[in-house]
């Protein structure tokens, strides 16, 4: 069964996914410059188990966002994450597009 435009946008399945009493987390691109993978507006949203759906960078930094939203679900504030390539951590998580990204990420309820 193919899906529909509501199952594969981000929010809805964070919606879905918290009216199953899931404990989630968004992620947002608020800023971008230069080269960047996704425009501002993209989002990715993750649940306590690192479950995740969508993109804020095609791949480049998922990993690192995923990680940091299970701590920000454990307890954490939400926090405000900034890639480039100018950034050592950038590099580490594969970011080398020449671009810069800021990803705001908050829990859910």
């Amino acid at each position: 069964m193919a899906e529909t435009g509501e199952q594969l946008d981000p929010l809805m399945v964070a919606q879905r996914w918290s009216g199953e009493g899931r404990e989630v987390a968004v992620a947002t691109v608020i800023d971008t410059w230069g080269s960047a993978p996704r425009p501002v507006g993209s989002h990715l949203v993750i649940d306590a188990d690192g479950n995740f759906h969508g993109s804020v960078s095609g791949g480049c930094v998922e990993g690192a966002v995923v990680s940091e939203a299970m701590d920000i679900i454990s307890g954490g504030k939400p926090r405000m994450l900034e890639f480039g390539v100018a950034d050592e951590t950038a590099w580490e998580v594969g970011l080398s597009c020449g671009g810069r990204i800021r990803v705001f990420v908050e829990k859910l309820g």
